[in-house]
């Protein structure tokens, strides 16, 4: 399949002067907005190289080195921030500050509390400093933020500046890190084809289920599915029941709610390709808005397209500690939008609470599926 800058060529002054007039006619975001252009993300910020807002631009960029996992590692004199990782289906937003950062060649680790991240640095490409003019309550003020982009121009971590942020920190590492060419513009490639699932039939079947039985922690999960050759959710299909139930699809607005309600701390996981996400604690404030479901806290925000989720499961993995429960749910193509577990610690067992809520959730599945 062609990139969409492929299928319909355009300059970059083209996409500059596009942005401008949809930002300020229709108030749309860069995602959409490069959706309406045929482009990737990525070549919409990328077209805004060299531009600054000092010369009238709305929208500049630097084009940054690719350094990332020293990027990372220089963030955290910036202090509170908000990082934000999305898939086609998730939003997830956290304020915290970057510390803890750490990686093994192209694996990261971000541990600083608020910000919990896995960071995937192969899926890493294009990397840029972006100032935006935009109006809060009809005062114009700046948007500071640093922006992540794979192969394709697809989004694969943001990092937002908040008030509370050190702007002349910020300033200081965007110096540091800026790329000597800053011509406007990127060389996208066609996205990667998802891996063909194996037929169910050559899947040692028995095997994979004594393994999963087996289990003593559950960062070992990957390493199943990997070994035994299933995709995450062909393995939940192949799964012994004792692990593994459907939901209804729809269940997460009453799972968050019945979370709220009762304050009982969860994490709530969003990635894609380059970057896993991670929420600890209790939310509060659930909204739905159209199609999306919502949690809308001071530090914590999370937009769930629930027209999205096409199958929704219980899944438990054995521990040294117990059995741990999560709730992950599923676009039509098979790929994860976002899972929840019960908040907790390596070494300790698993909130009741939390299984109690998963629990009323599989009984009400269950009722109406009789």
């Amino acid at each position: 399949m062609p990139s969409p800058s492929e299928l319909t060529p355009r300059s970059t002054d083209s996409i500059a002067g596009e942005f401008a007039r949809l930002r300020r006619e229709k108030k749309a975001r860069h995602r959409d907005i490069a959706t309406e252009l045929n482009i990737s993300e990525g070549e919409l910020i990328a077209a805004h190289a060299g531009l600054s807002l000092a010369d009238g631009a709305l929208l500049g960029a630097e084009r940054l080195q690719a350094d990332w996992p020293a990027i990372i590692a220089a963030l955290e004199p910036l202090g509170e921030v908000m990082a934000l990782t999305r898939n086609v289906s998730c939003v997830h937003e956290k304020t915290g500050v970057y510390r803890n950062a750490s990686h093994n060649h192209h694996v990261g680790l971000v541990l600083g509390g608020d910000i919990d991240l896995r960071v995937f640095y192969r899926q890493w490409v294009h990397g840029f400093a972006v100032s935006e003019l935009t109006e809060k309550v009809g005062d114009k003020e700046v948007q500071r933020s640093l922006q992540f982009f794979d192969a394709a121009g697809h989004a694969v971590h943001k990092i937002f500046l908040k008030p509370q942020s050190d702007l002349a920190a910020y300033e200081a590492l965007v110096t540091r890190f800026a790329d000597d060419d800053q011509e406007p513009g990127i060389a996208v490639t066609a996205p990667a084809p998802a891996p063909v699932e194996l037929p169910d039939a050559q899947i040692d079947v028995a095997g994979f289920r004594a393994a999963w039985a087996d289990l003593r922690d559950t960062h070992e999960f990957f390493t199943l599915l990997k070994k035994y050759s299933v995709s995450r959710l062909q393995g939940l299909r192949l799964a012994e029941a004792r692990f593994v139930q459907q939901l209804d699809k729809a269940c997460v607005l009453d799972l968050l709610n019945d979370a709220a309600r009762e304050n009982v701390s969860i994490m709530a996981f969003v990635g894609n390709a380059g970057m896993i996400q991670i929420h600890s604690g209790p939310v509060q404030k659930i909204a739905v808005m159209g199609p999306w479901i919502n949690i809308l806290d001071a530090r914590f925000n999370l937009h769930l397209r629930e027209d999205h989720v096409a199958s929704a499961w219980v899944v438990r993995k054995p521990t040294v500690d117990g059995l741990v429960t999560s709730v992950e749910l599923f676009d039509e193509k098979g790929d994860t939008i976002v899972m929840f577990f019960g908040e907790r610690k390596p070494g300790a067992h698993e909130l009741c609470e939390w299984r109690n809520i998963v629990e009323k959730a599989q009984q009400e599945y269950e009722l109406c599926a009789a």
